[in-house]
């Protein structure tokens, strides 16, 4: 390799990028149209680049902004309610009706991330081949799994409904955010983020234990006997998947597809969605998808992602654990009925759904990530030192609301993090899955952290949980080092090299590769 003095780099980085803009070229949105001959000679290339008017643009993301993030946020409670029914059913008498003793109960949540963290790649690139009808068909699909549970009569059905429910939702999370990368820039994609993967467990928690505590007061759909009727936990998967179901249904008509065909978008409107995307990346592509390879696949395991996958584990570990048990753990708090323990894990999500809004607002005002998520993996650290410490019920209740705080920003916004420092296409496609994905295997732990024999206090959960949190504090301030040390290095040009003797077409594919790509901190 020829070695070059900073200023023979830098010439050679520009002469590069130069070489490769003359071959992208802004086309009109008519040609866009996957339908027709590229080699047509239609929709000719224009030679001017295209202008984006501060104005249109805000206009723009107000429109994006009313469609796609009530929108994401509904798919995504639905698929959160939907997993975590089993908790609220759990204290309505699952294990009691199927038979289960010991370790069971456990063993049925492990199987579902298994098979959930299983399919997130594989649904992904599925995704990226088929568009958003295949987010429509997950959610569809995991309401009719919901809708099964309610009739299962044995463990072993339990278990294959679980099955199938963690093929169904893996790859719901991870598709939403691969589909928002296509439509917002990278320093946009934190707050909105946060806003429907932050708000929608909080909200979905509380709105499943209001619908749960509700249900489990209502008269039992038919007779208290025969096989096949609704009783007790039953109705609130039948109802819950009922609801999903619908919500399915309805996306195969709503749910926007990628910017380039979308029907959501004008002409001008398409224009103007592409140019922003070009301005906020190194090479430009007006949004088009180059061809999945290994090599590209490969390329989404690198350092930023397997922190960031490390952190979404270490923090699932907790706040899917205390997702999944905090009816069980309210119910140890006091003397509460059913209905009154189910209520109790209300608040502490309202609290966590309004501090994952502050967190993601914060951190897309400052453009910076680290920051933030070091101070909620910290409030963390502190409701688990809590929860470890004492004994009094009100302390303990009072470190499930900060647990829940820190846990409700800190997942969606590591994923946010990883993929707004991915390109091109196919490695965004691939990381926005491994995150989570990498980070389910964090559930299957939680699933194993409040075990009955840790009953009352929990301390062993609670504890590893402390462990973890201050672990994340540690990787955080790693991976924080680690992305200013890299673009540091891009800036004195000590990257330039990679382009020598690169064509247009592997330039293009370099994605966060590229000497001018600056990762977020």
């Amino acid at each position: 390799m020829s070695h070059q003095n900073p200023s023979e780099k830098s010439s050679a980085l520009n002469e590069a990028e130069k070489t490769h803009t003359d071959t992208i070229s802004q086309k009109h949105p008519d040609s866009l149209d996957p339908e027709q001959n590229s080699s047509s000679g239609e929709g000719c290339a224009a030679t001017t680049k295209y202008e984006i008017d501060p104005i249109a643009e805000a206009k723009l993301l107000r429109k994006l902004d009313l469609v796609i993030i009530p929108l994401f946020t509904l798919i995504y409670c639905t698929n959160f309610i939907d997993r975590t029914a089993i908790g609220n059913a759990n204290i309505a008498g699952i294990q009691r009706d199927l038979g289960m003793t010991g370790f069971d109960y456990n063993i049925a949540l492990t199987v579902f991330y298994i098979f959930y963290i299983a399919s997130e790649i594989p649904s992904n690139l599925i995704l990226k081949r088929l568009g958003s009808s295949w987010i429509s068909f997950m959610v569809f699909s995991f309401g009719i799994v919901s809708i099964g549970t309610a009739f299962v009569q044995s463990y072993g059905g339990l278990i294959a409904t679980r099955i199938f429910l963690g093929i169904c939702e893996g790859g719901t999370l991870s598709g939403l955010v691969y589909l928002m990368a296509r439509y917002y820039r990278r320093s946009e994609i934190v707050l909105r983020v946060g806003i429907f993967f932050g708000l929608a467990p909080s909200l979905a928690g509380a709105f499943g234990g209001l619908l749960a505590s509700g249900l489990l007061s209502l008269p039992d759909f038919g007779s208290s006997s025969g096989r096949g009727h609704i009783t007790s936990w039953r109705k609130i998967f039948l109802i819950e998947g009922i609801i999903t179901t619908f919500i399915g249904l309805s996306c195969f008509l709503i749910l926007p597809n990628d910017p380039r065909h979308t029907r959501l978008f004008t002409p001008e409107e398409r224009r103007l969605a592409l140019a922003r995307l070009d301005a906020d990346q190194a090479i430009e592509t007006q949004g088009k998808k180059e061809k999945t390879t290994w090599k590209l696949i490969g390329r989404g395991f690198n350092v930023n992602t397997i922190i960031c996958s490390i952190l979404y584990l270490l923090v699932n570990i907790s706040f899917q654990g205390l997702s999944l048990f905090m009816p069980t753990v309210i119910s140890t708090l006091g003397h509460f009925t059913t209905v009154e323990s189910q209520l109790r894990t209300v608040p502490p999500y309202l609290v966590g759904a309004v501090w994952a809004i502050i967190c993601s607002y914060t951190s897309f005002r400052i453009n910076k990530r680290a920051p933030v998520l070091l101070f909620s993996l910290l409030l963390m650290v502190i409701g688990y030192a809590m929860a470890v410490g004492t004994k009094n019920s009100q302390a303990r209740y009072a470190a499930c609301f900060l647990s829940i705080m820190g846990g409700s920003n800190t997942g969606p916004m590591f994923l946010a993090w990883g993929t707004g420092n991915a390109a091109p296409d196919t490695v965004k496609a691939v990381v926005t899955a491994i995150i989570p994905g990498i980070g389910a295997l964090g559930s299957v732990i939680a699933v194993w952290t409040y075990l009955p024999t840790d009953a009352p206090n929990y301390r062993d959960g609670n504890s590893l949980n402390l462990g973890t949190s201050s672990l994340g504090c540690l990787l955080v301030i790693i991976g924080w080092i680690y992305i200013r040390w890299e673009n540091a290095k891009r800036e004195r040009g000590e990257r330039d090299y990679r382009l020598e003797g690169k064509s247009p077409k592997e330039i293009e594919e370099l994605g966060y590769l590229h000497p001018g790509f600056r990762y977020q901190t």
